[in-house]
């Protein structure tokens, strides 16, 4: 698991918490050294490339009636396009099955075009059966829609919300949170600024919207007799004669009158047109009799359970089964080939079923291939499947469809991290004995399997918490750890926490200490990349501790790495590099050579930073040399990038100039943008030394442009602090120090406490360089009490040379 910025292979180039919140900095661009260098101070800020989502599931075919209700509604949007909206928060609730998301997704698709900048959506599932989305999962989802990298998707919800508002602040949108349960869910998904709108629907009040959002109910009922009869005559016109208008009204009040139920009684009333309705109302009359002799339902629950029942019956064996047996299913949404594989059906088969259950509106298809249930139909289907399948089915059914998200997380994980080490399988778990037809999932590459897991990212947590659930401890916490190197590269720090958590228990009680283990490492690494430096390393001696008591020597290696790369964050080099030469003596012993490289790499980079470049390019270069053999792109690469950095610092620049262009040169050949942007940024190092400052503003410039894309506001800082020592050597201390300031605004806000001490010393000498010594000292003090907390011998260079410019000795 290598490559920049990796926190499980290497060190990438150095603690820049890039994946931290923030505002978005500023946007550089350098031209040549006797034009000028323009930069534009600000928040986020719009190009044209930003996306504009387009969320809103499919509008209701066949919506009748509601009219007053889309009246009410289009009030919000009084006045002129660009004018500010009457309300920015409108709330929607109802009962159960009443068609509040219908409403809201009609009155959504009629209104688009007054919100150009796009449309988002989410169900926050708050009355299904398992845990709602939270706030910070929801925010996730908002923020990758809106082109946010993941690099610069922050791990606190508040930051998250944050960022969130900062974006939607220039922009024009609609927000629908369908199904909030409760003020808090839907609270910080609120855009905040005139511009946008927000819908919520729920089955609550939501009181606290109002009070704080300013938020403006509308109050759904039950339609009215005549509103029923039309949406039953509207959605069976094309099937059946005219019906009478009283036994319309029979089947409404059947109903209960609310659309959800009125929609099935009236695809089946279509699906039977030579049947006369009054048989029909019969038959229903007959379920609502059952109904009534079971008990127990309030009024409105049973009218609903009556249509679905009286629909349920009509289905054939195979549709029924498939429609019991998906209430199983561990998340909110399902596709063909996850259903095939809960049911073991052949694709075809499982597509045809769906078909038939979507036609009689017992499941919704919502995007291509994807299905989900209304949850009074799943509640319905769970309590059929209960009644209906003995236990030891239900359990088979759904081991199946975990070990289809477990096998597919294992594929993907071998096409994004094929070094990484797979957990081992049961015999059990080969998929023939699983399924006689269906097959789980498989990739060709890296972007086919993150595009499955962002499909299928809410399913995959849910099975998390449905193995725990259902005391398959074993499989949930293996579910997890296959999980972690999709985690490590999408930065999806909630889901990550939520299910590392969730496994972390199941390992325990089922008393697996190498399953603990690699959980603990997970959570070590997830909290690490998050920036919650003593949780990581909390986390990541637990688990070494665990393996070494163990024996699991290889684990604990890959701990003592972990915790070496998190030693480099801290700026703490003599832990770093005691803990990789732990990591590397044991691999070694295991005779593990790749592995062995690779931490030797890291070990080279603690040396450098160490002073020690001799002893470092003694340990790249055979490193290098490995990695050529294996032709592994991004090692070599890496290891190019570090060998230039040891060169230009032993004063052989043309040697650090052909190793640091053929690192771009690789960057640019796999069209890397991470790569490239911290590989140009040692380029334009290398050219500044050589006195090509031309070339060195170009690149700091495109490495500039380059984190800025992928949202690395670090190394973004790092090109500009760079382009400003270019500035300062050509004469010009003015844009030298406007270049600084920007570095340190930056480093500050994102608590890099070294390169902030770096780039304060360069902030003062570029304001002395201005003649302003005055203006120097604040910045140069600070810089000197930040480095009294390192004690690493560039550090204690630093400080002396501070101290002597305090004195007043050098100028």
């Amino acid at each position: 698991m290598t490559g920049v910025g990796d926190d499980r292979g290497d060190s990438g180039g150095g603690s820049t918490h890039s994946e931290l919140s923030g505002s978005g900095g500023d946007i550089v661009q350098a031209r040549d050294v006797q034009g000028g260098v323009h930069f534009h101070a600000g928040g986020e800020h719009r190009t044209a490339d930003d996306p504009v989502p387009r969320q809103l599931p499919a509008d209701v075919r066949g919506f009748v009636n509601r009219l007053a209700e889309l009246a009410r509604l289009d009030r919000i949007l009084a006045g002129d396009p660009g004018e500010p909206l009457v309300c920015g928060v409108s709330v929607i609730t109802g009962t159960a099955g009443v068609g509040k998301t219908s409403l809201a997704l009609r009155w959504s698709h009629r209104v688009r075009e007054r919100f150009p900048d796009g449309q988002l959506y989410v169900d926050l599932r708050g009355y299904d059966a398992g845990d709602p989305i939270t706030p910070g999962q929801a925010l996730d989802g908002f923020l990758r829609a809106l082109g946010t990298t993941p690099a610069r998707i922050p791990a606190a919800e508040s930051d998250k919300a944050a960022l969130f508002r900062s974006l939607l602040a220039e922009r024009r949108m609609l927000v629908v949170l369908d199904n909030a349960a409760t003020t808090t869910q839907a609270l910080s998904l609120l855009p905040g600024t005139s511009g946008c709108l927000a819908v919520v629907t729920s089955r609550s009040d939501l009181p606290g919207l109002a009070v704080r959002a300013g938020a403006k109910r509308l109050t759904l009922n039950v339609l009215s007799e005549n509103e029923s009869v039309t949406l039953l005559r509207a959605s069976t016109s094309d099937e059946r004669i005219a019906d009478d208008a009283e036994e319309l009204a029979e089947l409404a009040r059947l109903c209960g009158r609310l659309p959800l139920a009125l929609r099935i009684a009236a695809d089946r009333a279509a699906s039977r047109p030579y049947v006369p309705l009054s048989e029909l109302i019969a038959d229903l009359r007959d379920e609502s009799k059952l109904w009534d002799a079971l008990g127990g339902e309030p009024e409105d629950e049973t009218d609903v359970r009556t249509v679905f029942a009286w629909s349920y019956r009509a289905l054939s064996e195979e549709a029924a089964a498939l429609f019991r047996m998906l209430s199983l299913h561990p998340g909110p949404e399902f596709s063909t080939a996850a259903a095939a594989a809960l049911g073991d059906r052949p694709i075809r088969q499982t597509r045809y079923l769906l078909d038939v259950l979507v036609g009689a509106h017992l499941v919704e298809q919502h995007a291509p291939d994807r299905y989900q249930f209304h949850d009074l139909l799943r509640a319905y289907a769970l309590d059929q499947a209960q009644s209906a399948e003995r236990p030891e089915t239900r359990t088979a059914a759904l081991r199946r469809t975990l070990l289809w998200y477990l096998l597919g997380a294992d594929a993907a994980q071998t096409v994004i991290s094929p070094m990484e080490r797979h957990v081992a399988f049961d015999p059990d778990d080969a998929p023939e004995r699983i399924w006689a037809v269906a097959t789980p999932p498989a990739f060709d590459n890296a972007e086919q399997a993150v595009h499955w897991y962002n499909l299928e990212h809410a399913n995959l947590v849910a099975a998390v918490r449905v193995a725990a659930d259902s005391a398959m401890d074993r499989l949930c916490w293996r579910l997890h750890v296959v999980l972690r190197s999709i985690y490590m590269r999408e930065n999806s720090f909630d889901d990550w926490l939520i299910t590392g958590h969730v496994a972390l228990a199941a390992a325990r009680r089922a008393r697996d200490l190498g399953g603990e283990a690699e959980v603990l490492e997970s959570l070590g690494i997830a909290y690490t990349q998050s920036g919650s430096l003593a949780e990581g390393a909390e986390h990541h001696r637990a688990a070494l501790a665990i393996r070494q008591a163990i024996g699991d020597r290889f684990g604990e290696a890959m701990s003592l790495n972990g915790l070496g790369l998190l030693a480099f964050r801290e700026h703490d080099l003599a832990a770093a590099l005691d803990s990789l030469k732990q990591s590397r003596a044991v691999l070694h012993d295991l005779g593990d050579s790749m592995w062995e490289t690779l931490t030797t790499v890291n070990i080279a980079e603690a040396c450098l930073r160490l002073d020690r470049q001799g002893e470092a390019e003694a340990l790249i270069r055979p490193s290098l040399a490995i990695f050529r053999e294996h032709q592994q792109s991004a090692n070599i690469g890496n290891a190019l990038w570090l060998l230039s950095t040891a060169l230009r610092e032993l004063d052989r620049s043309e040697e650090a100039l052909q190793a640091a262009q053929e690192a771009v040169d690789i960057a640019r050949a796999h069209s890397n943008h991470m790569w490239e942007g911290c590989w140009t940024m040692e380029l334009g190092a290398v050219q500044r030394t050589l006195g090509r400052h031309g070339e060195a503003l170009e690149s700091y410039q495109r490495a500039a442009a380059l984190h800025r894309r992928i949202g690395d506001r670090g190394r973004e800082a790092q090109s500009w602090a760079g382009a400003g020592e270019v500035y300062r050597e050509l004469g010009r201390p003015d844009e030298a120090a406007s270049f600084h300031r920007l570095a340190v605004a930056t480093q500050r806000e994102l608590d890099d406490r070294w390169l902030l001490a770096s780039d304060l010393e360069q902030l003062g000498a570029d304001l002395r360089r201005a003649d302003n010594a005055d203006g120097a000292r604040p910045y140069l003090e600070e810089a000197r009490s930040i480095l009294a907390g390192f004690d690493d011998p560039k550090a204690v260079r630093m400080r002396r040379r501070i101290a002597k410019i305090l004195e007043g000795e050098v100028r």
